[in-house]
């Protein structure tokens, strides 16, 4: 396994736990007394998780395949439906109706200058007891269209909007041409996006070993990293249009539900697209000619890249069943001593490409290791204060499609009830990561600094605030960090099924998983499995352990508090700064455009006509104009003032009616009309970026306007933020 060293950790772990050994055990919410009587329970609950028993876990439910549909994943949802009624939960499985298509017929072939026809499997290993099963899906991209082309291949890098302009500079259309991206830097399903905007025919995706293969490391299975067989399968449903059930956006796929005809549906594409891995790809792109590639779309086989379009001509036929298929939501409950009508949902897919040992069914068996412990507890007469929802959700992988369709179904009820949705996935050995909602920043750093890190017993906080330390690129950064009490959480994107209840309903919300050392190159393949996690993932399943804590522990302070652990203060700094971010953009942007357009109006470049294609100059942009961010600066001031006035210790009041003002604080933040051309998503400080899929974009609405050089639209979005910003100072004004 590969694992990442820094030299210096132990003195600044050293360092980072003598600072959190100097705070006292607080607890946001509790009195002290209450805070020492919750810890001690929180003791109890952790003697009750097993590291052993979440190992067993994981290889009982990732011991078949077992997608969306399947017998097997039927299966392995009565399988958790038991565990949860064991345990002494009331459970149920909440079916769905939704589309998933799989694979009727998939060909590519070579045609020009020579031939070859690509192998489109994944074989089986003899160190590897499961990767020959029955049952797999094949290596396919879900949501592709039909169709049976034939086409010149052009090579588009990691096909983002950036490759787009380079091959427009360098005169290279793909208009009615097939065009071969790489993996990476983006969500795959902006890859075949941004394809058919430009005219594009067809899409083939593949894992480039210099970024996923055996430039990092041995491969599977001498080491862990992709081999030249392995296939990154996974939906390319537009899913920053809207995710779930494609045809039945902003309601529950029931089976009564009224749908669109599929023709119509807007998160869909319009191309056929298909993943293949670097042996597959070698051929094909060892046959382009034309202009020779730029230094940085050069990837990790032994050959020069070339762009294309040419000699170089493939023939790419798919064809899917398109059908109906149930969805297997289970949905356990533990009801509440004094606040049954508020709900603390935790949540994690148990549905998977093939066998899913990581992912999902590392997440998966730590989430079922709490909910045993916690049944324990209930067991010897504990009750929480409020009522606990715990998840295991189907479809996750298609396009979060059971998470999405119990939201819609749910809408009315979980706004008025759900106080927090706690998720994870996939996990690993390593560092805590963290994101979600910026109010539950202090809450995280606290559970944080209570649960120790299984590998270098200290606190899994200060090992991540030590880690970021040393990853930080200038003694400035270094410096900041070092002196930063605690860590930030990340901003949530997409590609786990926490989008819908933060960013469609606006109920607050949380992701975990640990990781950082346990790279590799099973992802959405075969490989996927418990002997591969049981070598190179988490071999004694004790982060399983750590997560079972982390996520435990959240779900029963948020379950138990008198008072509940929001912090709108941390709100307010987080989002200052993306205000800030999005000024300093716009006035970094109007400066780079009036000095690129000078070089390019005064040939500063002083390049010859016949010189190289790559290094051709940017074309002219227009000129940023002037924004007005006054009305956000200002919004900003009243949350400024609001969240002086409540900081934590000085909330008080009816504790039942001023808890739900904390958590439907962040349902202010929806705008009713939703972002732009994707109005599913109304939260106006995150969603997933239009061309970027699961990674974040902050403020969207004016954060993209401003990228994508639309300037009205920026203005208005302005406003709108601004009004969300007012909305919450006003919701939360003593």
């Amino acid at each position: 396994m590969t694992t990442t060293y820094f030299p210096f950790l132990p003195a600044l772990l050293l360092c980072t736990t003598i600072a959190a050994h100097a705070q006292d055990k607080k607890l946001l919410g509790y009195t002290d007394s209450a805070a020492t009587q919750h810890l001690q329970l929180e003791a109890r609950f952790d003697k009750k998780l097993s590291s052993r028993h979440i190992g067993e876990t994981i290889k009982s439910l990732s011991a078949q395949p077992h997608h969306i549909s399947s017998a097997r994943g039927k299966a392995v949802a009565e399988d958790i439906l038991q565990r949860f009624k064991s345990y002494g939960w009331e459970a149920e499985i909440v079916t769905y109706q939704v589309l998933f298509p799989i694979p009727k017929e998939r060909v590519l072939e070579l045609t020009s200058p020579t031939t070859y026809k690509a192998v489109l499997k994944e074989p089986a290993l003899k160190e590897d007891a499961t990767s020959g099963q029955d049952g797999q899906l094949p290596t396919y991209n879900c949501f592709s269209a039909d169709g049976d082309i034939n086409g010149e291949l052009v090579f588009v890098n990691y096909g983002l909007p950036e490759d787009y302009k380079y091959l427009e500079r360098a005169g290279v259309s793909v208009k009615g041409k097939i065009v071969i991206a790489k993996y990476g830097r983006s969500w795959r399903g902006t890859k075949p996006k941004v394809a058919q905007e430009h005219g594009a025919i067809g899409c083939i995706i593949y894992s480039d070993p210099w970024d996923d293969g055996y430039f990092s490391g041995d491969v599977y299975p001498e080491g862990s990293f992709k081999n030249e067989y392995g296939v990154q399968r996974g939906s390319v449903m537009d899913m920053v249009i809207y995710p779930g059930d494609p045809l039945t956006p902003n309601i529950g796929a029931t089976a009564s539900a009224q749908r669109l005809d599929r023709a119509t549906a807007p998160n869909l594409l319009k191309i056929p697209v298909l993943p293949i891995s670097y042996h597959d790809a070698e051929p094909l792109l060892r046959a382009l000619d034309g202009p020779v590639a730029p230094g940085d779309w050069h990837g990790g086989l032994p050959f020069t890249y070339h762009i294309g379009p040419g000699k170089a001509k493939v023939h790419l036929k798919l064809a899917f069943d398109w059908q109906i298929r149930p969805c297997y939501d289970v949905i356990a409950k533990l009801k509440g001593s004094e606040q049954p009508d508020q709900w603390v949902i935790r949540g994690n897919h148990h549905d998977a490409w093939v066998n899913g040992a990581a992912d999902p069914v590392s997440g998966l068996a730590s989430l079922l290791e709490e909910a045993k412990a916690i049944g324990e507890l209930a067991k010897e007469g504990y009750r929480p204060r409020r009522t606990l929802v715990y998840c295991a959700w189907d479809g996750e992988e298609p396009g979060l499609l059971g998470s999405t369709e119990w939201v819609e179904d749910h809408a009315a009820e979980l706004q008025e009830k759900a106080v927090v949705y706690i998720n994870s996935d996939n996990n690993g050995r390593g560092f805590l990561n963290a994101s979600g909602s910026h109010a539950l920043e202090t809450l995280v750093n606290e559970v944080g600094r209570d649960i120790t890190d299984p590998q270098t017993q200290v606190s899994i906080l200060a090992r991540k605030q030590a880690a970021d330390i040393l990853k930080a690129t200038t003694p400035k950064l270094k410096k900041e960090k070092l002196d930063k009490q605690g860590i930030a959480i990340n901003a949530m994107g997409s590609g786990s099924d926490y989008s819908s209840f933060l960013q469609h309903l606006g109920v607050p919300s949380l992701d975990y998983s640990f990781g950082g050392e346990d790279a590799g190159g099973e992802y959405h393949s075969i490989y996927d499995s418990y002997d591969n996690y049981i070598r190179f993932k988490d071999p004694g399943f004790n982060y399983g352990v750590a997560l079972s804590q982390t996520a435990g522990h959240t779900v029963l302070r948020i379950a138990d508090a008198v008072t509940l652990p929001f912090d709108f203060r941390k709100l307010y700094e987080t989002v200052n700064g993306y205000v800030n971010e999005l000024i300093t953009l716009t006035t970094d942007l109007r400066e780079a455009t009036t000095i690129e357009n000078q070089l390019i109006r005064e040939n500063k470049y002083g390049l010859a006509a016949d010189t190289a294609k790559h290094l051709l100059p940017p074309v002219p942009e227009t000129a940023v104009p002037y924004l007005d961010f006054s009305p956000l600066q200002n919004a900003m001031i009243a949350l400024d003032t609001v969240t002086r006035s409540i900081s934590p210790e000085k909330i008080t009041g009816n504790k039942q009616s001023l808890n739900k003002i904390l958590y439907q604080a962040e349902q202010q933040l929806l705008n009713d009309k939703g972002l732009p051309a994707r109005a599913w998503y109304k939260h106006t400080l995150y969603a997933p970026g239009f061309y970027t899929g699961y990674g974040v974009k902050t403020i969207p609405g004016v954060r993209e306007a401003i990228e994508q050089r639309r300037w009205t639209e920026a203005q208005e979005q302005i406003s709108i933020a601004a009004a969300a910003i007012n909305r919450l100072a006003s919701h939360l004004h003593p």
